[in-house]
C-alpha cells in the first residue's frame, strides 16, 4: 500500500470515532472528535494531492477515497442528526439545552435545529449519484467532478465542522456557565455561519445534481453524450 492510500485507509479508520465521541457528554471528548473531523477533512484533499503529485494513483485509491468520502458524510451525519434535532427545550435557556444533549444552531434569530429533510436530501443525493455513475460506466461514460459538486462538497465539510465545534465549545460553556458578551458573540457567529453553510450546501447538493442528470442523463437513451471515454 503506498502513502496515498495509507493516508486514505487512515482516514476511514478514524470515521467510527469522529461518529461516536460526539455522542458522549464530555467536553475533552468532543473536542476530539472536532480535531478527528479537522484532520479527516484536511486529509481528504492530501492523499489526492499526494497521489498525482507522486504519480501513484491506483484502482485501489479510486475506491478508497469515494468510499472514504461516503462513509465521513454519514458518520458525521449521525450525531449531527441526533444532537441537532428540534429542541424538546425550546424555552430553555440555552445552557439548559447544552446540558440536555441538545445542540441546535444559537442565532440572534433563535435556535435552528437540524431539519431530517436536509439530510435525507444531502444523503440521498449521494446514493443516488453513486449509482448513476455505476450505471453510466457500464455504457462507458466516465462522470467525473464538475466545479458546484467540489463547491459542495467544500461547504459540506464547513458546515460540519462548524456543527462539530458547536459541540464542544457549547459544552464547555454550559458546564462553566459562560454568558459573557464575547461568548455570546461567538455562539452567534457560529450559528449563522452554520445555518448559511447548511444552506448553501443544500442548495448547491440540488443544483449539482440537476446539472449532472442535464449533461448525462442521454447515456440511457443511446444520444450522444459529451466526456464519453
Amino acid at each position: 500500500m503506498n502513502l496515498p492510500n495509507a493516508v486514505t485507509a487512515g482516514r476511514i479508520a478514524i470515521t467510527p470515532l469522529i461518529a461516536w465521541l460526539p455522542m458522549t457528554p464530555s467536553s475533552t471528548l468532543r473536542f476530539t472528535a472536532f480535531v478527528l473531523f479537522l484532520l479527516a477533512a484536511i486529509t481528504d484533499y492530501v492523499d489526492g494531492h499526494l497521489a498525482r503529485s507522486r504519480k501513484e494513483e491506483t484502482d485501489l485509491g479510486r475506491l478508497l477515497d469515494p468510499l472514504a468520502d461516503k462513509l465521513l458524510l454519514v458518520a458525521t451525519s449521525i450525531p449531527m442528526f441526533l444532537l441537532m434535532r428540534p429542541v424538546t427545550h425550546a424555552s430553555a435557556p440555552w445552557p439548559l439545552k447544552a446540558l440536555a444533549n441538545e445542540f441546535p444552531f444559537r442565532t440572534p434569530f433563535g435556535d435552528i435545529p437540524l431539519p431530517w429533510w436536509v439530510l435525507a436530501v444531502v444523503l440521498g443525493r449521494e446514493v443516488f449519484m453513486t449509482v448513476f455513475r455505476q450505471l453510466a460506466a457500464r455504457r462507458g461514460v466516465i462522470i467525473s467532478a464538475i466545479g458546484p459538486a467540489k463547491w459542495k462538497t467544500a461547504l459540506q465539510l464547513i458546515w460540519i465542522g462548524a456543527a462539530y465545534c458547536w459541540f464542544w465549545a457549547a459544552t464547555v460553556a454550559a458546564h462553566r456557565g459562560w454568558d459573557t458578551t464575547l461568548w455570546n458573540a461567538f455562539a452567534n457567529f457560529n450559528g449563522l455561519a452554520g445555518v448559511a453553510l447548511m444552506t448553501s450546501s443544500v442548495a448547491l447538493t440540488l443544483y449539482s445534481l440537476m446539472l449532472y442528470l442535464q449533461r448525462y442523463s442521454r447515456v440511457f437513451t443511446g444520444a450522444p453524450v459529451g466526456g464519453r471515454s
